[in-house]
């Protein structure tokens, strides 16, 4: 008898999922993407704005992480224009906006594409309606928009009153029957308000995966945010999510014990801190924590009309060690 296909959902967005599925596509999975929509900054902000389109940014990282196409295509769906009018704007952008527009439907455009891209697996857009992310602080202060969010740095210093989409939608369908389906759930990793925060918001996905019986694992970040995450442990990482969940649901957290370079570090330590592991901090931990080097070497590149490249992580994980590690989660008796 044939061995069945294990069924993988990530849950994410930005450059975390690009890593996350460019790793994973090479095993013999079934591999589905839930993406986050909330993003409404740079080239994707724009978009939405001008044309009334869905978010495209996040949908066309990971389709062009998936994508089995020539490599001339990938790098076309990355492509960034650095002048005249089209300056700032991805043509992957353009490209699944297009799509909306002639099929009527984000989700319908996405499927498009994806069969344009020859894509391993599938993308699924959290939601098919726009939402807008808020946040209130204590101090009664209202940041409206992820991109609002991501360059906001009193959010810890003051803190968090509550966080909401608006308007209060519904999760694809797709999305919730594949994580009830699922055998392992990936959550992250990613900016935490940013990118992963806004998929749980969504009605529907915090239930799903509550009632599914997939193992649900968290890829802790690798550094903070100054102004937003300072000094988070993993285990403050772990008991957000969880309580956004609404039930401990994490049962594995991979962790990276590499250092960068210390060059790296100085050069982005006024931006973000390496995040740490303390042992004897939570000794009730309900989960099991994977150690290992999970740590890329390689150089991150952005193209120079990139709008928000100064926002994104150069310190990042290495997508096949990091899929190496998942992967065993799969094999009898490793969980």
């Amino acid at each position: 008898m044939a061995e069945k296909i294990k069924k993988v959902v990530t849950i994410g967005g930005g450059t975390g999922s690009f890593m996350l599925l460019s790793g994973l596509k090479d095993y013999p999975i079934s591999l589905s993407a839930i993406v986050s929509m909330a993003d409404d900054g740079g080239s994707t902000g724009i978009l939405r704005d001008e044309l009334g389109v869905l978010p495209p940014g996040d949908v066309r990282q990971c389709l062009t992480a998936l994508s089995g196409a020539s490599d001339i295509m990938r790098r076309l769906m990355t492509y960034r224009f650095e002048e005249g009018g089209l300056r700032g704007h991805s043509f992957g952008n353009l490209l699944l906006s297009a799509l909306e527009k002639i099929t009527g439907n984000f989700s319908v455009g996405v499927e498009e594409a994806a069969k344009i891209l020859n894509i391993k697996g599938e993308v699924i857009p959290v939601a098919d309606e726009e939402v807008n992310l808020f946040m209130e602080l204590k101090n009664g202060a209202l940041i409206e928009g992820e991109d609002e969010v991501r360059h906001n740095f009193d959010i810890k210093k003051v803190g968090i009153k509550r966080s909401y989409l608006k308007p209060v939608v519904k999760a694809n369908k797709k999305a919730v029957r594949k994580i009830l389906e699922a055998d392992l759930v990936v959550i992250g990793p990613g900016d935490y308000y940013g990118s992963i925060m806004p998929n749980f918001l969504v009605q529907g996905i915090s239930e799903a995966l509550q009632k599914t019986r997939a193992v649900v694992v968290f890829n802790c970040n690798l550094v903070n945010r100054k102004g937003q995450t300072d000094d988070f442990t993993m285990d403050d990482y772990v008991n957000l999510i969880n309580q956004q969940i609404g039930k401990e649901r994490i049962e594995l957290v991979t962790f990276n014990t590499k250092k960068p370079d210390k060059n790296l570090i100085k050069k982005y330590e006024e931006e973000s801190m390496l995040i740490e592991f303390e042992k004897e901090k939570n000794k009730k931990r309900t989960y099991r924590v994977i150690k290992a080097d999970l740590l890329s070497g390689k150089r991150s590149r952005y193209s120079k009309a990139d709008a928000i490249a100064s926002m994104r992580a150069f310190i990042r994980h290495d997508s096949k060690k990091l899929a190496r590690v998942l992967m065993t989660i799969l094999e009898p008796g490793k969980h």
